[in-house]
C-alpha cells in the first residue's frame, strides 16, 4: 500500500555500521533502522544466536512457559526498577498496553467513578495505533482518524505550570505519558527539574509516571535507560527498537504498586516468543560484554562536538545541536527555505544515510558499535554536502 514515502534506493546487505543497496554502492548507516539496530547489521553474537535459536524452538506461544522469555524478564527486571514485564510486538504495542493497565489501575486502584484520564506532551510521538496516534501529541498523525480515543490531554513539554492547570482541570487524570527525551518531536531532552515536579506530583497523588523509552531505551543515549539522566523512577515504562537489535519485540515494564492486570486482561500471539526473547537477550548481554554504554558516551560526546562546530561555521543554516549518547539532532532555522529532508537526500546522495526528525530537525541515529574514524567519516560526509549547498542553501 502507499504508506511510505521511500526514497529511491533498496537495501540488500549491512555490516556493522554500513549497507549496501542492491547496485553495490556502499552508505554509512546513521539511521539504525531509526534507532533500532543497536549492534548494527550482522554482528556475529546476534547472528549466532538467532541461528541456533530457530533451528530450535522459533515460537510456542503464551499457552506455556517459554524460558527464553523469562530470562529477558529477569535481566530486564534486574537491569531497571521494573517488578514485571510484558512483551509484545513493536513501540506502538508496549505503549497500547501501558495506557490499557493506567486504566485499569484507575478503576481497581484509585477507584475512579469518571473516564481516567492520561497526560500526554505536544509533538510527542507513541506509535500508530488508534490509541497511540491519540496519545500522540500532533495533529498530522492524527487527521482522517477520528473518532478518536477518549481520554488524552495535551501540554507542552518541558512545561511544569502547564502540567499543573491542566491537572487542575482533569480531576480524573491517572497518568502522566511522557518521553523522556522526544525523538520524532525534534530530539528535545527532558528537563531534569521538569521530571522531578511531575514525579514529585505523582508520588502526592497516586497518579501513575509512564515514559515511553522506545527510542531512548537500551543504551541508546548513553544510559541504559533514558530515565536514568532525569534522576527520576517511572511506574511504568514501555521499550521497543533496539531491544533485539531489529528482531519485532516490544515490552512494557511496571512497579509491582501498578501490576493490576490479571491472566485475560491482555495478550499477545507473537509477543515473547522464543527467538524475539534470545535477540533481546544477547543484545543485552553484549551490552555488557562490549561496554557499549561506554562507547555510547564518547562517540555521543565526539559527534555532538562536530555538529556544534559544523552549526557555527553555517550560522545561516543552524540554531542548535542537542542530544544524549547516540541520539542527536541539529535544528535549522525556521526562516531557512532549506528542510531536514534537503539535507537528507543530499546526504544520500554521497553515502551517508540520516533520517528527519520533522522538517527542521536533521536526526543522527547511529548503531552503539559505531566507531571514532565512522563517525569522523560522517560529520565529513555532511561538510562536504553542505560545502556542495552553500549557493542554494
Amino acid at each position: 500500500m502507499n504508506t511510505y514515502g521511500r526514497f529511491p534506493i533498496a537495501l540488500e546487505r549491512g555490516e556493522g555500521c554500513r549497507v549496501w543497496d542492491t547496485d553495490g554502492r556502499e552508505y554509512l548507516d546513521f539511521v539504525a533502522g531509526i534507532a533500532t539496530c543497536t549492534l548494527g547489521h550482522a554482528h556475529p553474537a546476534l547472528v549466532e544466536t538467532v541461528t541456533k535459536q530457530i533451528q530450535k524452538l522459533h515460537h510456542v506461544s503464551n499457552l506455556y512457559h517459554i524460558p527464553e522469555q523469562e530470562k529477558l524478564a529477569d535481566w530486564i527486571v534486574a537491569n531497571s526498577v521494573a517488578d514485571k514485564a510484558f512483551f509484545c510486538n513493536s513501540g506502538a504495542e508496549a505503549n497500547e498496553a501501558a495506557i490499557k493497565l493506567a486504566r485499569k489501575y484507575a478503576y481497581k486502584v484509585l477507584h475512579m467513578t469518571q473516564d481516567p484520564v492520561i497526560i500526554t506532551a505536544k509533538a510527542s510521538f507513541h506509535g500508530r495505533t488508534l490509541a497511540t496516534i491519540t496519545a500522540t501529541g500532533q495533529p498530522k498523525y492524527q487527521k482522517d482518524f477520528s473518532p478518536l480515543v477518549s481520554g488524552f490531554e495535551y501540554v507542552p513539554y518541558n512545561d511544569i505550570q502547564a502540567i499543573e492547570e491542566t491537572l487542575s482541570k482533569n480531576p480524573q487524570t491517572v497518568a502522566i505519558m511522557l518521553e523522556p527525551l522526544q525523538g520524532e518531536g525534534g530530539v528535545v531532552p527532558g528537563e531534569r527539574e521538569y521530571f522531578l515536579h511531575i514525579r514529585k506530583i505523582c508520588d502526592q497523588t497516586g497518579i501513575l509516571l509512564i515514559l515511553d523509552e522506545v527510542q531512548t531505551g537500551m543504551g541508546r543515549t548513553g544510559k541504559l535507560w533514558g530515565y536514568e539522566h532525569l534522576g527520576i523512577e517511572p511506574d511504568i515504562f514501555t521499550s521497543a527498537k533496539g531491544l533485539a537489535g531489529g528482531i519485532p519485540i516490544g515490552a512494557m515494564m511496571c512497579k509491582k504498586s501498578c501490576d493490576v492486570f490479571e491472566p485475560g486482561n491482555h495478550a499477545s500471539t507473537f509477543g515473547g516468543n522464543p527467538l524475539a526473547c534470545a535477540a533481546a537477550l544477547t543484545v543485552a548481554q553484549t551490552l555488557e560484554k562490549e561496554n557499549l554504554l561506554q562507547n555510547v558516551q564518547e562517540r555521543g560526546e565526539q559527534l555532538r562536538g562536530k555538529l556544534q562546530a559544523i552549526a557555527l561555521k553555517y550560522p545561516h543554516l543552524f540554531t542548535q545541536v542537542r542530544g544524549w549518547g547516540l541520539i542527536n539532532g541539529m535544528e535549522l532555522k525556521e526562516d531557512s527555505s532549506t528542510t531536514s529532508l534537503d539535507i537528507v537526500k543530499a546526504a544520500m546522495e554521497e553515502g551517508l544515510l540520516l533520517v528527519p526528525a520533522g522538517p527542521k530537525v536533521l536526526r543522527f541515529l547511529p548503531p552503539l558499535i559505531v566507531s571514532a574514524p565512522e563517525v569522523e567519516a560522517a560529520v565529513q560526509i555532511l561538510e562536504k554536502v553542505l560545502e556542495k549547498g552553500r549557493k542554494s542553501w
